[in-house]
Parts: structure tokens; C-alpha cells; sequence
């Protein structure tokens, strides 16, 4: 299946059957994505994420989506920038234990915002090539992988290196 680029909310993608947060080790509401997920999920999103707090850098939980249009959410937590090393092998971790989940689970579809590219200071055009070539190495055939970004400097980026 392609893998699709668009800009939007990552919380507000109803066709799919999951979307991905870019989690903290601890799974609770933050900034950025996991603020955006866990508003429209409702507590009790974070209430299913205590227990299965803390997780590791490229570690992935899934939990279900409560008040969002997608049943699950799968939690990741990507690397911090020169922090977290090695970053890279962490953030296709990341991608490929979230798709190791989308398997388990059977799911036919998932949104993947651009993990650590924000907050946590991946270089956005590092973190799109790793996370294309990690997305398209590992996508089981019946599986829409949707990148879902923040603008359109991000868009842009994405497409560039999906075109490499």
C-alpha cells in the first residue's frame, strides 16, 4: 500500500483504525501531539497509560482510543536529539515496534505524526528520511501508513525524501 502524505490534526483522522502519539516516557498529556491526542481522547486516556508507564526510548504500548474517532492509539516514545543515543536506531525503533503493533492488532490502517521532529529536536529532514525508509522497510502489504504533519514546511520535507 502507499504511504500517504498530508497535513492536518492528528487527532482528528476518523478513517483510520489507529493513530500514533509521540509520546513522553511517562504517557501523560504534554505539548504537541500528546496534548492534542490526549484532549480529544479524554482522561481516560491517561488513566490506560499509567500502568504501562514509563516506557524507553523506541519502546511502543497501545492502548485504546476512548473518545477519538480511532479505536487505538499506539504510544511511542522517539529519542530526545543528543540525548537519547544512538537517536537513530532509537527512531526506527519507534516506527517499526509501532508497526509490530498495527500486526498484532490486525489493524488495517495508522497515522504517524513525525516522531521527535518537534519538542524534541530532531533535525526534521534526518528525522523524515529515517522515518520514511524505517515506514516503507517494515509496512506489512494490507496496512495504510499515513503521515500525518503539522505544516507545510514538514509536508514538504516528507515528500522530498519520499521521493529519494
Amino acid at each position: 500500500m502507499p504511504i500517504e502524505l498530508v497535513t492536518g490534526d492528528i487527532a482528528d483522522q476518523p478513517d483510520l483504525d489507529a493513530v500514533v502519539n509521540a509520546a513522553n516516557a511517562q504517557l501523560m498529556p504534554g505539548g504537541g501531539v500528546a496534548g492534542a491526542i490526549h484532549r480529544a481522547a479524554g482522561p481516560e486516556l491517561a488513566e490506560a497509560c499509567h500502568p504501562l508507564a514509563p516506557i524507553e526510548p523506541g519502546q511502543a504500548v497501545i492502548t485504546r482510543g476512548f473518545n477519538l474517532p480511532n479505536d487505538w492509539v499506539i504510544h511511542v516514545l522517539g529519542p530526545r536529539y543528543g540525548i537519547d543515543e544512538p537517536a537513530d536506531r532509537l527512531l526506527v525503533d519507534a516506527y517499526r515496534n509501532a508497526l509490530r503493533l498495527c500486526r498484532k492488532k490486525s489493524l488495517k490502517s495508522v497515522g504517524f505524526p513525525a516522531i521527535s521532529a518537534g519538542a524534541f529536536g530532531y533535525p526534521l529532514a534526518e528525522a523524515a528520511g529515517i522515518a520514511l525508509r524505517a515506514v516503507s522497510e517494515q509496512i506489512p502489504d494490507d496496512l495504510l501508513v499515513r503521515f500525518v504533519l503539522f505544516d507545510e514546511k514538514t509536508l514538504s520535507v516528507f515528500r522530498e525524501y519520499s521521493e529519494k
